[in-house]
């Protein structure tokens, strides 16, 4: 056994908006996935994630919402983000607005 010091992951000495208060920046967006082909989608315009905890946050409060099949987050680390939602109809921005405002952000425009 070895008595090197450890050197925390880059997350954790940079911190984001849902872990620690600086935000962080240069972090790579998650990898890509297609989304779903059924349904009506819907890009809004989301603001303060910076990483992919705050990208799962907003994921799990917007598939909550009756009718959702699917949401991808093109994840702009601190900057404005592109989250687009299938769902089998149309939904109020309201609703989405207040699933993001949940995950502890800011929806800026659908």
């Amino acid at each position: 056994m070895t008595n090197t010091p450890h050197t925390p992951l880059p997350m954790a000495s940079t911190g984001c908006a849902c872990c620690a208060p600086a935000p962080v920046v240069d972090q790579p967006a998650p990898a890509a996935k297609a989304p779903a082909s059924a349904g009506t989608s819907t890009t809004y315009q989301v603001e303060g994630m910076t990483c992919g905890h705050c990208a799962t946050s907003v994921t799990e409060e917007i598939t909550a919402l009756d009718g959702v099949t699917d949401v991808h987050i093109d994840l702009v680390a601190g900057g404005v983000s592109a989250v687009t939602v299938t769902a089998a109809g149309p939904l109020s921005t309201t609703e989405v607005r207040a699933a993001v405002e949940e995950a502890g952000y800011a929806l800026v425009s659908a």
